[in-house]
């Protein structure tokens, strides 16, 4: 893809950060790091592939529990909208008359979609959020996504009163901390972990936007994207890497404090020295985001294909679950007690081989489930899933559910 006028940060074809922002680099780095580690040559981890039966075994229970039809949905924050079963964004859908119109609807469902995602980083065992129109106490990501989802339906997020439902440039510049904090009911008793962070991002957000028209068109609103993507899918199909692609292009100067290339922010890309470059990129919320457009796509009219170009998500909740079940062993068992940031290269590489783990897993899990690859697509693995399961086992092992290792989070990565 190459980058021209209208955007915040070109790249450029040739540029050394196109390889670090293609839907192949993820995957294919990560590879290497399984690969030190199967070798025996990693300092931190060892892999243990005897552990995998059980651990596929659990997933498939999991998912068996989940959705007794194995009709799973793909793994995206629209199931976090439904928490409880309650379907609220069909609720606002139709309480504001967005059903009778394809196009609007999926553009009003982006505006919704992208601000939760970036929103959506570990909210801290604490924290929770009383949704007073279903009557529930939620906490973690169901409660971070049913508040951005009432953050929007207030029209936060808009520049016009008179628009609610859009999520403007020039709204998300001005966005105040008092706004967001009492969105989230945030307080002394109800500590959300990285608040400041989740702002600063959601206003840089707007920052680069509004420097993006080719995306975002002018006034800037992040319900363009689909604009962008129609354009480029005359025939009514659209790869699901190049929707990742153009995320990472259009958003990567949304991240702050990352590593940069000749002026290019590498987003989720951290350093490690199993790379030539030293550099291993995983993009985790940006392959979230691109999960989470799914839907919003399909309601469009589009077909989105190569679904498994994109990789499993290096969070805590799949991460969790390959420490748990000793897939991924420590060396050293003061890993358990440490408190880790997020570039430390031990963690790095333990997402890394969360990655690479998810692939053997899925493959290990459609075999329990009797389905193939094209039946079972990795994003409904995600969901059914390793990630429910890496909840549940969490709450079976540590009171209050919470990972098994120790992270300091800003409220950006995890």
């Amino acid at each position: 893809m190459t980058c021209n006028s209208g955007w915040h940060t070109p790249v450029s074809a040739g540029h050394p950060a196109e390889a670090l922002l293609r839907r192949d680099a993820v995957r294919s780095r990560c590879r290497m790091v399984m690969a030190r580690s199967l070798a025996g040559l990693s300092p931190f981890f060892t892999w243990d592939e005897k552990a995998l039966p059980a651990c596929a075994e659990y997933v498939a229970q999991t998912i068996r529990l989940n959705y007794p039809d194995l009709a799973v949905p793909y793994h995206s924050r629209w199931r976090h909208f439904e928490a409880g079963g309650v379907d609220r964004w069909g609720a606002l859908a139709a309480r504001t008359g967005l059903d009778g119109d394809a196009l609007e609807r999926a553009r009003v469902a982006i505006d919704l979609v992208i601000p939760s995602v970036l929103l959506d980083a570990g909210a801290g065992p604490e924290w929770h959020y009383r949704d007073a129109a279903g009557g529930q106490r939620l906490a973690r990501s169901e409660g971070l996504g049913v508040a951005s989802l009432a953050l929007f339906a207030g029209g936060a997020l808009s520049a016009d009163p008179a628009k609610p439902l859009r999520c403007d440039a020039d709204a998300l510049a001005g966005l105040g901390s008092d706004t967001l904090a009492a969105a989230f009911q945030v307080g002394p008793a109800n500590p959300l972990v990285g608040l400041d962070g989740r702002l600063a991002l959601l206003q840089r957000l707007g920052a680069v936007m509004a420097a993006t028209p080719a995306v975002f068109g002018t006034p800037a609103r992040a319900g363009h994207l689909l604009d962008y993507l129609l354009a480029r899918a005359p025939d009514g199909r659209i790869a699901a890497g190049l929707v990742l692609e153009t995320l990472l292009r259009a958003l990567g100067p949304v991240w702050p404090g990352r590593l940069r290339l000749q002026g290019v922010s590498l987003g989720d890309c951290w350093a490690h020295p199993a790379m030539e470059d030293g550099l291993l990129p995983f993009h985790k919320l940006t392959q979230w985001l691109t999960y989470s457009l799914l839907e919003p796509l399909e309601w469009a009219g589009l077909t989105v294909t190569g679904l498994d170009e994109l990789t499993g998500l290096p969070e805590y909740r799949n991460g969790g679950l390959l420490l748990d079940f000793a897939l991924i062993r420590p060396r050293d068992p003061a890993f358990w007690s440490h408190r880790w940031t997020v570039d430390a290269p031990a963690i790095v590489e333990w997402r890394a081989l969360t990655v690479i783990g998810l692939d053997r897993i899925a493959e290990a899990v459609r075999g329990e489930l009797g389905l193939d690859e094209a039946a079972f697509p990795l994003a409904r693995v995600l969901e059914g899933g390793t990630w429910s399961a890496g909840r549940r086992v969490a709450a079976q092992r540590r009171p209050g559910g919470g990972p098994p290792i120790s992270l300091v989070s800003d409220g950006t990565v995890f």
